[in-house]
């Protein structure tokens, strides 16, 4: 099972820490993202449609650009999720927004 979450950003409020439990994709829904992972030498800026896939034990900080933001956080079960394959159809049950469909 999956758990979705949908958060709203404003380009004032400071950036936020997170602080990742599971295996999780982060999808930027409107507006722009900027997003940086502690160990990781680069930054992101995301933009609608665009995601990216946060390791268990990560910690992320994330900020809105200047006209705020909308993003899914869909987080999986500890045994792990569901991946495309090459050569394997992807089942179409699958949320077309996760990139799987």
């Amino acid at each position: 099972m999956r758990e979705v979450r949908i958060f709203e950003l404003e380009h004032e409020e400071p950036a936020a820490a997170w602080h990742v439990a599971r295996p999780s994709t982060f999808k930027v829904i409107s507006g722009e993202i900027w997003l940086t992972v502690e160990g990781d030498s680069e930054d992101y800026w995301l933009a609608t449609g665009e995601s990216i896939e946060l390791p268990r034990r990560a910690v992320a900080w994330i900020s809105a650009g200047r006209d705020g933001a909308r993003f899914a956080l869909a987080s999986g079960s500890e045994r792990g999720t569901i991946k495309p394959v090459l050569g394997v159809p992807t089942p179409n049950w699958l949320p077309r927004w996760l990139g799987a469909a």
